[in-house]
């Protein structure tokens, strides 16, 4: 029967000893044909290359040993589990192997057989091994009465895929087992794997130091050596990165697209500064740079900012909104709640009010009229700048001349609404900003295609914040250091994850605890509650109040994340701060330490996991969000650490991220060089690297630039959503 080999390579089912019977075992593991099969990489190796005859073992750690078979049975315990033991000596000393259910086994072994075993050896009455790796290498005779192995046994050792040499262990899933699978990638190897392509050209391997595909298929699963399996490690993970990269490369190539020009008059900057009481920072007046010049080129900008909670971001959006004003265009500035969308719109129209400048806000929360009134201006041109939630990137919402789009918190949309917010504008420039500051490895994987701007440096006069993790038993020590700090004149909250108090968890409530604290507690001071259960108006009438200084203690629950800016608060409590991530904790730490005196930071909660446990130590140990955000991808990968409904992060199949960064960076050298000297790929040297990007990523490389992939980015994305 002829098969017919369609990419990816012949279906798994026709390897020998698969078959459509265990082929869907295969399809379990993601593994339809050969392709997966050479992909699907073990997830550890185990030395069993180091063999030692039975007198040298040592109890504590597993080994591989090689000895004659001298007696076999099965016995049933008392529990009437039926045990097969078979025992192994070399003349000096004997080793017993145990299989707890599995009498059959005395049908695998008999007597005179010489027998390699792995496992960890254990010293109970005497030295046992339980449920050992084994290899028969020799048949052997009961009469032989040698208790050295044949010397046949050698060259049966040389063959074997599960001792004698480093043993790949894969992931499984039921009615595979190690020996088998050992098997079937064998087999596939042997077969296929001389036909198949070398994606990265002699050039770039040789540049790079890089094995050929084929070394480095056969030696990541049946490695040679440790270093051999080093070699093949980096190459696969070289070629997966520079396939991603490639695609990064190639998109940049197509957001460079023409758009609009932004001049910047002389002496704006020095302008626009004169709006604030406070001088920029180094690092502002930088990003403020990149951006002007980013805006003044025949290309769309697509920058991301990155600035840690309290850099100053929102000045330099400023920045970029007035640069489109100052052109005659509009700016659109979107974010995620309408607690940051008021605050950012006072923050904006107070500061532009000396220049005229029309600026609107629109949210789900203002009335019928207004929205009409706010829908006509953009739709004529009339309001130079519009700020609000997603209310901006609603269907009967037209732009007359939009040529900016900011969007701040950029991980709390989807890839879809950033996206259609560009749209609305043809070509405009794109600012995203960001206070959850992305490890640079994670942000050259998904935001490859986009320049960095980065901002550390706190505006002068900031705070720093202390922070502290205490447990239940510091509760009352917490309630008057409050007490304390308000007697002040400063302000604190209070947070709490949960609204209601539920009958199946006993986590606080907010309304629960603000009922407690009211009376017990704190009653002879002013407290308020918000939460996200409150209308908008409630919620804004306490957040202003709360801000003119009428309540001392605000008792919230995370919707106060983002968007608050309230310098005298010098108290943040936490509470079950275990319950939530490092990048949330940072956040509501960044609500803090906003004005001239010194702020606190208090984490109540009994971490009952490692890893709870160690992002509460990584909170009290810094405020550097960069810092925060390395433990953060490292705690929780990278998938987690991004969230699915808005990363775009690529699958990743077998490098890491962080980890095997400094590949990535090689990788991405590599890339971005091929698309600069071949930007369609036409070179028939680079006709493999088309192939495995659109195999891997459904980017269609054509044969005109601006044909390539299907819009900013062609990758498919987790949800049908693309970036």
């Amino acid at each position: 029967m002829q098969v017919k080999n369609p990419p990816g390579g012949i279906p798994v089912r026709y390897i020998k000893g698969v078959g459509p019977g265990k082929a869907p075992c295969f399809e379990k593991l993601g593994v339809k044909n050969v392709s997966d099969l050479f992909y699907y990489l073990p997830r550890r190796y185990e030395d069993r290359s180091r063999i030692v005859e039975v007198k040298d073992l040592e109890p504590g750690s597993a080994q591989a040993v090689v000895g004659r078979v001298l007696k076999t049975g099965v016995f049933t315990a008392r529990t009437g589990t039926r045990i097969f033991e078979m025992t192994l000596g070399d003349g000096q000393r004997r080793v017993s192997a145990v299989w707890y259910n599995q009498p059959f086994m005395n049908k695998v072994f008999s007597v005179g057989q010489t027998v390699m075993l792995y496992g960890k050896v254990e010293l109970q009455k005497r030295l046992q091994i339980t449920h050992p790796a084994y290899e028969i290498l020799d048949p052997g005779n009961a009469k032989d009465t040698s208790l050295l192995p044949h010397p046949s046994s050698l060259d049966r050792l040389k063959a074997s895929l599960d001792v004698g040499r480093i043993v790949p262990v894969y992931p499984l899933t039921a009615n595979l087992t190690q020996r088998y699978m050992r098997k079937v990638v064998r087999r596939a190897i042997r077969s296929s794997l001389a036909g198949a392509p070398e994606v990265l050209p002699t050039r770039i391997r040789a540049r790079r130091k890089l094995v050929d595909f084929r070394f480095a298929i056969e030696n990541i699963h049946f490695p040679y050596s440790f270093d051999n399996l080093e070699k093949a490690y980096k190459r696969l993970v070289f070629e997966e990165f520079f396939i991603l990269q490639a695609v990064m490369a190639l998109k940049r190539k197509k957001v460079r697209e023409k758009g609009m020009r932004h001049e910047a008059r002389e002496g704006l900057l020095a302008d626009f500064e004169k709006l604030f009481s406070f001088e920029l920072t180094g690092e502002q007046k930088k990003c403020i740079k990149e951006i002007e010049r980013d805006m003044a080129g025949d290309k769309p900008m697509y920058r991301l900012l990155q600035g840690d909670v309290g850099s100053g971001k929102t000045v330099i959006a400023m920045y970029a909104l007035l640069l489109a004003v100052a052109n005659g265009r509009q700016a659109a500035m979107m974010v995620p709640t309408e607690i940051l969308a008021r605050q950012h719109y006072v923050t904006v129209s107070e500061s532009f009010m000396p220049l005229g400048l029309n600026v609107r806000l629109l949210v789900s929360g203002i009335d019928t009229g207004d929205r009409e009134r706010i829908r006509k201006e953009l739709a004529e041109g009339e309001a130079d700048i519009v700020i609000g939630t997603h209310s901006l990137i609603q269907e009967d919402i037209d732009y007359k001349n939009l040529a900016l789009a900011v969007m701040d918190e950029q991980h709390k949309f989807g890839v879809t609404q950033r996206k259609v917010l560009r749209a609305k504008g043809g070509t405009p420039d794109t600012l995203v900003m960001t206070a959850t500051p992305i490890p640079r490895s994670l942000a050259l994987t998904v935001f490859g295609d986009m320049d960095f701007s980065l901002l550390k440096e706190k505006p002068a006069g900031r705070e720093s914040v202390t922070t502290y993790r205490v447990g239940e038993d510091k509760r009352d020590a917490v309630y008057a250091f409050m007490r304390d700090e308000v007697s002040e004149g400063r302000q604190a909250f209070i947070v709490y994850p949960r609204v209601k108090k539920s009958a199946s968890s006993d986590l606080k409530s907010a309304e629960e605890m603000y009922d407690h604290l009211r009376k017990n507690v704190f009653g002879d001071m002013r407290l308020a509650i918000v939460h996200g259960g409150l209308k908008t108006g409630e919620k804004n009438k306490v957040m202003d109040e709360f801000r003119a200084g009428k309540s001392d203690i605000l008792v919230a629950t995370t919707v106060i994340e983002v968007g608050v800016d309230i310098p005298n608060v010098t108290v943040m409590v936490v509470e079950h701060a275990e319950r939530y991530g490092l990048a949330q904790l940072h956040q509501l730490r960044g609500r803090i330490g906003r004005g001239k005196h010194a702020s606190y930071c208090i984490l109540i909660g009994e971490p009952g996991t490692d890893a709870a446990h160690e992002r509460l130590c990584a909170m009290a140990e810094t405020d550097d969000g960069f810092k925060i955000a390395e433990k953060d991808l490292d705690i929780r990968g990278p998938g987690q650490f991004l969230g699915t409904r808005q990363s775009g992060l690529p699958e990743i199949r077998f490098g890491n991220i962080a980890r095997d960064f400094a590949i990535m960076e090689e990788a991405r050298d590599e890339a971005f060089r091929l698309v600069e000297e071949d930007p369609q790929l036409k070179d028939p040297r680079n006709a493999a690297i088309r192939k495995a990007i659109a195999e891997r990523f459904g980017v269609v490389v054509r044969s005109s630039e601006k044909n390539v992939g299907a819009g900013p980015c062609a990758c498919p994305l987790p949800g049908g959503e693309q970036r």
